[in-house]
C-alpha cells in the first residue's frame, strides 16, 4: 500500500484528535512495521489549547488501549495543512464546518464514515463528561482507523 499523510482534527487537540493520531499510528505499525512510510499528526480548528500536551483524562485512557500521547503537543490547523496531508479526518460536523470554511477540500471527511458510511456519526467530545466518554473515544477511533485503512486498501485494489 503506499504511503500517505494523515491529518486528525478535533476542536482543540487535546482530547480526541492526539487519540485518532495514535490509533492511526497504532495500526499503521501493526499492519506495516515501523517502516510504513506514512505521517499521522493532529491539530484543532481552535489555537485555545496551542502548545499544551493531551488533556491527562485522554492519555490515562489512551494508556490502557497501549497508546501513548503525552509527547503531543496541541497545535491549530493551518491552510498549508491542505497541501500537505491527502486525508483530513474530522471527529464532528462542527469541525467538518470549521474545517471546509478553510478550505472546500474534498479530502476532508468526518472520521467515522469509514465505519458508518453516509451516517454523519460523530466522536462526542468527552471533555465535559466521565471517564465513560475518553474510553467511548478510543474505541470509536481505534475502530474507525481499521475501517480507513480497509477503504483505502480496496481502493488501491480497485485501481
Amino acid at each position: 500500500m503506499r504511503s500517505r499523510r494523515v491529518l486528525m482534527v478535533c476542536l482543540g487537540n487535546i482530547c480526541r484528535s492526539p487519540v485518532a493520531q495514535a490509533c492511526m499510528e497504532s495500526e499503521l505499525l501493526g499492519r506495516f512495521g515501523p517502516d510504513h512510510g506514512w505521517f499521522v499528526d493532529s491539530a484543532g480548528t481552535s489555537a485555545q489549547h496551542q502548545g499544551e500536551h493531551p488533556d491527562l483524562r485522554s492519555q490515562a485512557s489512551a494508556r490502557k488501549h497501549g497508546l501513548e500521547i503525552s509527547h503531543q503537543c496541541s497545535r491549530p490547523i493551518e491552510f498549508s495543512d491542505f497541501e500537505r496531508f491527502d486525508h483530513i479526518l474530522v471527529m464532528d460536523r462542527s469541525n467538518l464546518k470549521n474545517v471546509l470554511a478553510l478550505s472546500p477540500d474534498p479530502k476532508v471527511s468526518l472520521v467515522l464514515e469509514a465505519s458508518f458510511p453516509g451516517e454523519q456519526r460523530e466522536v462526542p467530545d468527552p471533555y465535559f463528561g466521565g471517564e465513560q466518554g475518553f474510553e467511548l473515544v478510543v474505541q470509536l477511533l481505534q475502530q474507525a482507523c481499521r475501517d480507513w485503512l480497509e477503504q483505502w486498501l480496496r481502493e488501491e485494489r480497485s485501481i
